[in-house]
């Protein structure tokens, strides 16, 4: 990934980060369990979506590497490392 990218990427981990907290105080002050859940969602979502941009980097990166490197072999392990992170994903 480029510079950008990961600082982008930090500042929306250290807001979810912040996200997850507010949560907690939440279920400590015994708020409303729709207004927990609606921001577990939120939460969610921006993990979504700091991994989307995590696997996009890595796309870029880490596997058009391997296929400018014609070797096969490296190929196949960038290949089976997505296939293997998507079947995580459907558990």
């Amino acid at each position: 990934m480029n510079n950008a990218t990961d600082r982008a990427n930090i500042n929306r981990l250290k807001r979810i980060s912040g996200q997850v907290q507010g949560v907690a105080r939440m279920v400590e002050e015994g708020r409303y369990c729709i207004d927990i859940l609606n921001q577990m969602q939120a939460i969610r979502s921006a993990l979504a979506r700091v991994e989307s941009e995590v696997l996009k980097g890595h796309a870029a990166c880490c596997v058009a590497e391997a296929i400018a490197s014609g070797d096969e072999a490296e190929q196949r392990a960038k290949f089976d490392e997505l296939i293997d992170l998507m079947e995580r994903q459907r558990r």
